[in-house]
């Protein structure tokens, strides 16, 4: 909902700021962009200072910063308030499914990670069915207001239930796993440089991050794009199935898959499914019918991504840098996607859209398969 109280009511949030027309962007991008540069040095401090204090952090910032929102910002003061929740939101992405993977049995790992997965699909789902009741009798403020205590209300809800955690594991947030790991971080990781050498040149680490890449810079901007494309009798019906699909697949599906055929091999098949469902208008099929059948596809590989993570990572610290690789790639992915994605189909309509796309995702399956083999 960082994200969504922005671009849902992204109109009435520009009224807020008639002056300043040409930059209203930033508005949505900065968020993005504090992802893209920092999620390696995320994923280390989380290292260093544990998941549980990192994510107790981030979500109480991020609850007060939305309350400071609400005050009437001038339009400067809105971006740098958009830069610190930037900063918010890449702790929670971060140290959210590191602490989920500590606490999880293990058998439910893959699940829990599908779980996690749905998280921007159900932010977004739940903020259009009630921005516009709000919008229309209140204004864009009152959703700062609401979004800035069901946030602080979580950071008290869960600082009560893993304060009452007695495990000494350093995901869980406590000094002695903390003063372990931050021992061994500063010889692993001594420079933000280090960081991003060490995550993208190790096989485990990196892979999640990469496939997540290819299914980031399409998810987003697809979702933008094709409802104009289609016919404007089931345009919206269309539309709100996508992303439900997308959600339906990655909680059902996932889980029974990832038993056999590893969280990997699901990401893999997703993208292979994906290229098929991207073929279907060739084949006589609607474009309605591909783009719900291409969700459903995209919903194999937004569970299982995030699943591949513990699979791959066993240590907290391994595991806290994929994810924050992920965070880092996942922002560029939804930076560059939508631009990338208009500029193709202005160029050459469906007819390269829709073939780049699939070439994105083989580019998915090729780095899944090559660091696989050299795992």
């Amino acid at each position: 909902m960082q994200f969504a109280k922005i671009a849902v009511p992204f109109a009435e949030v520009r009224t807020l700021y008639p002056l300043a027309v040409e930059r209203h962007g930033w508005l949505l991008s900065l968020v993005s962009l504090v992802g893209a540069m920092m999620g390696i040095v995320a994923g280390s401090l989380v290292g260093r200072i544990g998941a549980k204090r990192m994510l107790l952090s981030g979500l109480a910032v991020g609850g007060l910063t939305s309350l400071w929102q609400a005050t009437g910002l001038d339009f400067n003061a809105m971006l740098l308030s958009r830069i610190v929740e930037g900063a918010s939101h890449l702790a929670i992405v971060v140290a959210a499914p590191t602490l989920i993977v500590a606490v999880a049995p293990k058998p439910w790992q893959g699940a829990a990670m599908a779980l996690w997965s749905t998280f921007f699909g159900v932010g977004f789902a739940l903020l259009a069915m009630v921005a516009p009741t709000i919008v229309d009798s209140v204004g864009p403020k009152a959703l700062f207001v609401a979004h800035g205590f069901a946030m602080v209300a979580i950071t008290l809800t869960l600082a009560a239930a893993l304060g009452r955690s007695s495990s000494d594991q350093n995901p869980l947030g406590n000094k002695r796993g903390a003063a372990r790991s931050r021992n061994t971080e500063r010889t692993k990781i001594a420079t933000m440089f280090s960081a991003h050498v060490r995550a993208y040149s190790s096989p485990s680490i990196a892979i999640p991050a990469i496939g997540w890449l290819f299914y980031t810079l399409t998810f987003v901007a697809l979702l933008a794009i094709i409802p104009d494309l289609l016919p404007s009798g089931g345009a919206q019906a269309t539309a709100t199935a996508m992303p439900l699909i997308s959600i339906a697949v990655s909680l059902l599906a996932v889980p029974l898959l990832i038993r056999h055929l590893g969280a990997s091999g699901v990401v893999v098949l997703g993208f292979t499914l994906a290229i098929g469902m991207l073929a279907l208008p060739l084949l006589g099929a609607g474009l309605p019918t591909s783009a719900i059948t291409l969700f459903a596809a995209l919903g194999l590989v937004q569970g299982a991504s995030f699943a591949t993570v513990p699979e791959l990572n066993r240590e907290p610290t391994t595991q806290a840098l994929a994810y924050g690789a992920m965070a880092q790639t996942g922002n560029v992915g939804n930076l560059l996607g939508t631009p990338l994605l208009l500029s193709l189909l202005s160029h050459g309509g469906n007819e390269i859209l829709f073939p780049a796309v699939a070439m994105l995702y083989l580019a998915g399956i090729a780095v899944h398969v090559g660091f696989g083999t050299q795992r």
